[in-house]
């Protein structure tokens, strides 16, 4: 049941971007400051991927209830499979023959990870002091890496701010985890409890990130890094923060791994195909005389 819900979230995940990177790309480059994403509102098609994602994460909550986060994270790379064929009927981009090898090292590697994976059980939570130090680490470089996406060409400028967001995407995930488990004990508990607000913060400034990557139109770099950095930072918290692992044995763990890896390196191509360059946009008609 989690692995369904996961890929029915990575679904919704992909249709959510697609239709938000059509919004936000027509946007131009110095419009990611204030009132960025207020702009975006005004648009229904960036509204409609907003539902889209609400749903996926709904989806994706659900699947960290009941699921393990080293399982239900690295199912969520399957996004940009998925966003290809999107991509293709919403904005008629074409799909190149690295994009479908990408898409098959990426769909390879899920679909070995899912059948070498014996995950062990974990926890629901972790200390304060983990927190502080593993989700702080956390900000602390994606911040580091906004700052370094400043003045960057497009694809570059979508690889270092889709990185920060799925970094910051992962941390919202494993405080989802923590928060959604706090539901036994009743809604007041969750409310009076910092996990919750402190997944507030970070899954706006991870929105936040995401959408500024789309905003350069450079889709398959921003859904690619984002995809990438989202999985291997909830692989560190699910080990660090709540002691789960992806297999019982040393042998298992390690092809477990080697799947991850192909699924990545998948990923790395769909980055650096013809997929991550921007849609050719018409040029302004000139106005009158």
């Amino acid at each position: 049941m989690d692995v369904a819900l996961a890929l029915a979230a990575a679904f919704f995940f992909a249709l959510g971007l697609v239709l938000q990177e059509k919004a936000a790309s027509d946007q131009p480059p110095e419009s990611v400051r204030a009132g960025f994403l207020t702009r975006l509102a005004q648009q229904p098609i960036w509204m409609l991927g907003l539902l889209a994602q609400g749903i996926g994460f709904v989806a994706q909550a659900i699947a960290l209830g009941i699921g393990r986060m080293v399982v239900v994270q690295p199912l969520l790379v399957a996004t940009i499979v998925f966003a290809l064929p999107l991509g293709r009927l919403i904005e008629k981009r074409r799909i190149q023959r690295a994009d479908m090898i990408g898409a098959a090292l990426v769909t390879g590697g899920l679909g070995a990870l899912l059948v070498v994976s014996k995950t062990s059980a974990g926890e629901d939570d972790a200390s304060l002091l983990s927190w502080a130090v593993i989700g702080g680490g956390a900000v602390g470089v994606a911040v580091l890496l906004f700052l370094l996406a400043r003045g960057r060409g497009s694809a570059m400028r979508a690889g270092l701010l889709g990185s920060a967001a799925g970094i910051l995407f992962g941390l919202a995930a494993a405080l989802t985890k923590t928060t959604v488990s706090m539901f036994d004990e009743g809604l007041g508990a969750v409310l009076w409890d910092w996990h919750v607000y402190a997944l507030v913060i970070i899954s706006v400034a991870a929105f936040w990130l995401e959408q500024a990557a789309l905003q350069t139109g450079a889709l398959a770099a921003a859904v690619a890094t984002t995809m990438a950095f989202d999985p291997l930072s909830s692989l560190v918290f699910g080990i660090f923060l709540f002691e789960e692992a992806l297999h019982e044995s040393a042998v298992g763990y390690t092809v477990s791994l080697l799947s991850l890896a192909a699924a990545l390196a998948g990923l790395v191509i769909l980055a650096r195909a013809k997929g991550a360059e921007a849609p050719p946009r018409s040029a302004p008609a000139p106005e009158p005389a």
